[in-house]
Formats: C-alpha cells, sequence, structure tokens
C-alpha cells in the first residue's frame, strides 16, 4: 500500500495550490491571532474528513493569485501574530519549501497543520528554519490507519512515520502538537492508545467530530 500522489495543479508552481483564505483565526495557532492559508489536494481519502472537496478535488476551487495574498500578508503583518499553512495536505504540496520561503520572508512566524506522514518534509522545514510550529493529526491507533486514511495509508507506514515525527518532537519540545479528532470509528480505548504512543511530555488535544458528506466526491487514492 502506498502513499497516492495529490491531484497535479502545477507541479512547478507550489503557489497554484493555494485555493483558501481566512484573514483572522484566534484558535488555529493558540496563543496567536493568525491568518489560514489552505492548500488544496492531500495524499489520504479519509472517509471523514472535514474539508474533502479542497483536499481531494483542489482544481475546482478557484485559486488565489499570489500577488493578492502577497498584498494582503503585507497590509496585516502589523497586526498578526502567525500564518498558518493548513490543508489539503501541505506537505505533499511539490516544491513547498518555496512558497513557504516566500512567505517567511514578510518576518511572520509560520505553522504548519500536517497528517504527518511524510516525516522527512516537517524534518527539513524545521531545519531550513520555514517552520516555527506543527501541528500534527494524528489519526488514530496504526493498526486502524488503513480504516480511518481510506486505504491510503497502512499500519506499518504510520508506524514509521509517526515514530520519526516523535523524534522530531523531542528535538522540538516546544513546537510540535498532537491532536485527533474523535471520529465515529475511534472508541475511547482508541483514544487512550494514541495518547500513550506520543512522546514523554507531549499531549493530545481530542476534537470533536463534526459530520460530514463525502458521498459526492470521489475516495479514489491516487496511483
Amino acid at each position: 500500500m502506498s502513499l497516492p500522489s495529490i491531484f497535479p495543479l502545477e507541479a512547478d508552481n507550489p503557489w497554484s495550490y493555494v485555493r483558501g483564505l481566512q484573514p483572522g483565526s484566534l484558535c488555529d495557532w493558540p496563543g496567536h491571532v493568525s491568518a489560514v492559508l489552505f492548500l488544496g489536494g492531500c495524499n489520504l481519502r479519509c472517509p471523514t474528513c472535514h474539508n474533502a472537496g479542497l483536499a481531494w478535488t483542489p482544481e475546482t476551487y478557484p485559486p488565489l493569485s499570489k500577488g493578492d495574498i502577497k498584498k494582503f500578508i503585507q497590509s496585516r503583518r502589523t497586526w498578526l501574530d502567525g500564518l498558518v499553512v493548513s490543508g489539503g495536505e501541505p506537505t505533499a504540496v511539490p516544491q513547498i519549501s518555496e512558497l513557504l520561503k516566500e512567505i517567511s520572508s514578510f518576518g511572520l512566524p509560520l505553522k504548519l497543520d500536517t497528517n504527518g506522514l511524510l516525516p522527512n518534509v516537517v524534518r527539513s522545514l524545521f531545519r531550513h528554519g520555514l517552520i516555527q510550529a506543527v501541528a500534527v493529526d494524528v489519526k488514530g491507533p496504526w493498526s486502524k490507519y488503513p480504516l480511518l486514511t481510506g486505504g491510503c495509508g497502512s499500519q506499518q507506514q504510520a508506524k514509521n512515520a509517526m515514530e520519526n515525527i516523535f523524534a522530531l518532537a523531542q528535538e522540538y519540545p516546544e513546537a510540535v502538537f498532537f491532536r485527533c479528532t474523535a471520529v465515529p470509528d475511534l472508541t475511547s480505548e482508541d483514544l487512550q492508545q494514541v495518547q500513550g504512543c506520543l512522546p514523554s511530555g507531549s499531549s493530545l488535544s481530542i476534537q470533536t467530530y463534526i459530520p460530514t458528506d463525502n458521498t459526492k466526491v470521489s475516495t479514489k487514492c491516487l496511483a
């Protein structure tokens, strides 16, 4: 079982994946007034995804121009505490580092939201100082990843990827956060098992599941 590629909007232009902007948020980065950029495309097909359209069919969302995004950041940079880059799955976007380099030039700290299954990308972004914080969505116990990801992530892939993320959390203990959404297929025992897997000193934020209707969106894993 291999992770799928995301829809190739423009492989040489990471800005083409920017398909949404939330001008202000108090909850996406606790303690920060932030704006949120949403990148289309995802390497998973979680049947309970709350943003399935953006994740699986990003080409149906109107793109936001690079110039307009930069103008927005420039106009708000004096009162924003940071920017959040979410999705979809940002780490699966081709040349994501180039996009983050341009955004970071405004001097605002960046937080990344990720499913963590591409840990080498996350590590590289930290190493190059392109992100200052990351929130990792742990789907559930490793054994349930095939079910929870629509068959796009295996138990072994989840275990290997998350062990790499946990090692990263030990290197950056104040910058890596973990959360898990209490979807219907997870029991309280499952949530306790996830908490028990986290590195020492890390806590798990349990998010409330909001029911979604993804029946009109294709859940086929991409080759």
